[in-house]
């Protein structure tokens, strides 16, 4: 019988602006992000989220959110793969970072960035994918929660089940 499997897509926490002249990838997280972040983990871990494995893009204000995500699900930093891929990728990086996860992980978390994320996520559930009233679909801190194939290298589009989106604010 295939494995049950689901993919968890974590858009970064809001990030901070205001931060100088840092670089986008040095980025840090602002207040809310800080906040957002933890309510974020705590959620998947009252829902039994919580994933075998956890793919993090590297740019500090998804490496604060995955830390602060995963501390929530009880999970330690060195569990957190720091993928640089994610960074900037778009849906052919994103589905090579997925085809290269362990093939007994039954749930895998991802966090990562727009415009990536939401372009994968259109590719995932295909045609059946409505849009929010307000027209954004991962704005920051947001899950979308995948029922998956039983192979992370076989991702054709449409082939994901969109389970859930969750913004922080509906936490």
């Amino acid at each position: 019988m295939p494995m049950r499997r689901e993919l968890l897509l974590l858009r970064h926490a809001k990030s901070d602006w205001d931060s100088g002249s840092l670089t986008d990838f040095a980025r840090p997280l602002a207040k809310r992000g800080r906040n957002d972040a933890p309510k974020v983990g705590s959620w998947l871990y009252r829902e039994g989220l919580v994933p075998d494995h956890v793919v993090s893009s590297p740019a500090e204000r998804a490496r604060q959110t995955a830390l602060k995500v995963c501390k929530r699900l009880d999970l330690k930093k060195n569990r957190i793969v720091w993928e640089a891929r994610l960074y900037e990728a778009g849906v052919p990086e994103l589905l090579g970072v997925l085809a290269n996860c362990p093939g007994e992980a039954a749930t895998v978390l991802l966090i990562g960035h727009n415009p990536g994320l939401e372009d994968l996520v259109r590719h995932l559930a295909g045609e059946d994918l409505e849009l929010p009233a307000d027209g954004k679909l991962m704005p920051t801190a947001t899950v979308a929660r995948f029922e998956m194939p039983d192979d992370w290298c076989r991702l054709d589009p449409g082939s994901a089940h969109l389970v859930s989106m969750t913004r922080p604010r509906g936490l």
